[in-house]
């Protein structure tokens, strides 16, 4: 439902799922370039070491640590912050359908909705809370 109390139509639904799941990917696509460039601006010129893998650094594994980063205009946090943004972008998909199928009283969608919003969010959490 609106603020106003009208109905979405299915086809509405479908347009605003379409635009949330683009704008999240284009989001996803912005941030990750200028991470991109940041990083290519500040290290470009640094020969790798292929011969050691190292992964990333604890910092980077933890919310906290990437917006941290990210916020702190260093290229892997602001790469790493694209990624969450681009992961999230279903995930809010499926936020959205819950609010989508309680607007339209639908008990047995919401219901299965959740459960798969759930399993999403435990996947995300590492599979404990």
């Amino acid at each position: 439902m609106t603020a106003r109390g009208m109905r979405w139509s299915d086809e509405q639904v479908e347009v605003i799922i379409g635009q949330l799941l683009r704008a999240g990917v284009l989001l996803a696509v912005v941030v990750v370039l200028a991470g991109e460039t940041v990083l290519l601006l500040r290290h470009g010129t640094a020969r790798p070491n292929y011969a050691v893998f190292l992964g990333e650094p604890r910092n980077l594994r933890t919310l906290r640590g990437i917006l941290s980063n990210a916020f702190s205009f260093q290229g892997r946090g602001i790469i790493q912050l694209g990624l969450l943004i681009l992961i999230a972008t279903p995930v809010a998909r499926v936020a959205f359908s819950v609010v989508a199928f309680a607007a339209e009283h639908d008990r047995l969608y919401v219901f299965v909705t959740l459960i798969v919003l759930g399993v999403l969010l435990f996947s995300l959490a590492g599979g404990h809370f």
